[in-house]
């Protein structure tokens, strides 16, 4: 390949790496086309990419972003998974493809500035996704909302009722 073609092979990677939230990295050999095909629109749906790229254009672009070397990954055929907003999302994709289709390895991966294992990046997929955390944190909001909200309408359901049953001792009177 020329240097020219090289260095803007190597940009592209750059700017992908730019752009993403996280880069998982896994090894497609064995698969068909069809599978290929299954895995890519499986990504795309959790708002990632996926593509092949040679390893060594790879740790040119790391190095050159200041990013950790991730050379115990980048060995052998490695297509590499830019995740979108929320890497868990395609985390998850690349774990349930890999449950299926066992010819799916997952190598590694980059989060934050990190270098994770593949069992750090299963674990990543087991995480509840962005939503599901924002619906969990908004529900415990709402539970301590609630909870003030019934304590102070009771403290002055009490003073109603203690007022009440004075003004019944009264008028008895």
């Amino acid at each position: 390949m020329p240097t020219l073609q090289k260095e803007e092979t190597i940009r592209s990677i750059v700017e992908d790496l730019k752009a993403c939230s996280a880069v998982w990295i896994v090894d497609y050999r064995g698969l068909t086309v069809k599978q290929s095909e299954e895995l890519r629109r499986s990504i795309k749906e959790a708002d990632g990419t996926i593509k092949v790229l040679k390893n060594t254009l790879t740790k040119r672009a790391l190095a050159e972003l200041g990013l950790p070397s991730m050379d115990e990954y980048l060995h052998g055929p490695s297509a590499f998974v830019f995740a979108g907003e929320d890497p868990v999302l395609s985390a998850k994709a690349i774990k349930a493809f890999g449950s299926k289709n066992k010819n799916l390895v997952i190598k590694g991966g980059l989060m934050e500035g990190e270098v994770l294992t593949p069992e750090q990046v299963k674990a990543v997929a087991d995480l509840p996704s962005r939503e599901q955390l924002i619906g969990q944190i908004a529900s415990a909001i709402a539970g301590v909302a609630r909870g003030l909200a019934v304590s102070i309408s009771g403290v002055s359901r009490g003073l109603a009722v203690v007022a009440q049953a004075i003004a019944d001792q009264k008028s008895a009177a």
